[in-house]
């Protein structure tokens, strides 16, 4: 199957892109906008409805395959590429898109993906271009894009669902319930980005939200062997909070037995300046919850943004699960290949995103993560739970019954 035509079309992302610094430094909040002067490159506001970039490869035989690249939400920060411009993206890397793929033949996505790689693209566009290059490597071989991906990376195909991870937005209370009642397999994210607000003082409201989180489960779970993993993003607001790594350890195992019988998986507790100091922080604060045999088990994200940067922080063994975040990892070759590299360190691997992704990306990220047999895979796009886990949870079951019914004809 050859490619007929490429169409690159402005589009929208679910939910808002963020200036990090901006906020980080004081941004006055007015409802849902925040007011004051931008500090990243590439704002026009510090809060801006994300855009999307569509990218359309028309087969010869009238399908179109499609993939839609996004930039996160903090875009920009902690090492990430400037935040998407969707017109500019078209303008500059249309035609070069364009000249590659037009009359190619999609019979390989690793073999196309590695002649994508040569235009050197930035991550978000590379993001939706190798989408619609592996939708369109499915289409022409009239299999799933989840078969696609476990036969190109050696995998075996895939027969049970990947555990996501809803989260919560803002709704921080309200948002439990839904998880709980749609049995969420980790929930709920939490956004605690605000260390004065959403922490306290030795930790006293973070210890309350997740006690609130704990017991609500136990409250309003049908059943007493649904038992999922509390998983809190923390922004490196503890390290604000607390004096040393050494006391962060002492309240994480605190929070841990708070949260009993249920598993707890801390984001983003400290925040480094740098990939290093990241790496070294995380390191540090790993060492330190061993010594008090702490089951807490901490999740990279800032700094670990490439496939190059998955590798730096699995050589350092800085981390009990790393985000893999998808659009500003780029290509989805190096998502895989990022996968596979974690369950070969023994290391989870979680296949995260934005809440800036659209229902495209959405889907594709789940066959994406089938796959690669990723362990957990973040439910997108947008904040408002219930949406993202219809659209995740849905393409996942529908791709397993379809291969589970290949296996039985």
């Amino acid at each position: 199957m050859r490619i007929s035509q490429v169409l690159l079309v402005p589009g929208t992302g679910t939910y808002s892109n963020d200036d990090q610094a901006a906020i980080a430094a004081g941004a006055v909040r007015d409802g849902y906008f925040y007011d004051g002067p931008v500090l990243t490159d590439g704002y026009r506001s510090i809060r801006q409805p994300s855009e999307a970039l569509q990218v359309l490869l028309v087969l010869e035989d009238g399908q179109v395959a499609t993939g839609v690249g996004v930039s996160v939400q903090y875009a920009g920060g902690s090492g990430r590429e400037p935040v998407l411009v969707a017109t500019d993206a078209i303008e500059r890397w249309g035609a070069p898109i364009e000249e590659l793929l037009v009359g190619e033949e999609v019979t390989s996505f690793r073999a196309q993906s590695a002649r994508m790689a040569e235009l050197a693209l930035p991550r978000a566009v590379a993001y939706g271009v190798s989408q619609a290059l592996l939708d369109a490597t499915a289409r022409g071989s009239r299999r799933t894009m989840a078969e696609v991906v476990a036969e190109e990376y050696g995998n075996p195909l895939p027969v049970a669902a990947v555990p996501i991870l809803a989260q919560c937005g803002e709704d921080r209370v309200g948002a439990i319930d839904r998880m709980v009642l749609r049995e969420v397999d980790s929930l709920p994210h939490g956004l605690i980005n605000n260390a004065d607000l959403l922490v306290g003082a030795g930790g006293r409201l973070l210890a309350d939200y997740a006690g609130r989180v704990r017991d609500r489960i136990l409250e309003r779970r049908a059943r007493d062997d649904y038992v999922p993993t509390i998983h809190l993003d923390c922004y490196g607001t503890l390290g604000e909070v607390f004096g040393s790594l050494a006391d962060v350890a002492a309240f994480l195992d605190r929070l841990a037995a708070r949260c009993a019988p249920f598993p707890l998986r801390v984001e983003q507790p400290v925040r480094g300046g740098s990939r290093p100091e990241q790496i070294d922080a995380l390191l540090r604060l790993r060492k330190e919850l061993a010594a008090l045999g702490s089951p807490v088990e901490l999740v990279a994200d800032e700094w670990c943004n490439t496939y190059d940067d998955v590798l730096a922080f699995l050589d350092a063994g800085a981390a009990d699960v790393l985000q893999i975040k998808m659009p500003d990892v780029g290509s989805l070759d190096d998502t895989a290949r990022a996968v596979i590299a974690c369950r070969e360190a023994g290391v989870a691997a979680y296949c995260g995103g934005s809440c800036t992704e659209s229902e495209v990306s959405a889907r594709i990220a789940t066959h994406v993560a089938l796959g690669t047999g990723a362990d957990v895979l973040l439910a997108r796009p947008g904040m408002g739970v219930d949406e993202a886990v219809m659209v995740t949870r849905n393409e996942m079951t529908r791709t397993l019954a379809v291969i589970g019914s290949r296996s039985t004809t």
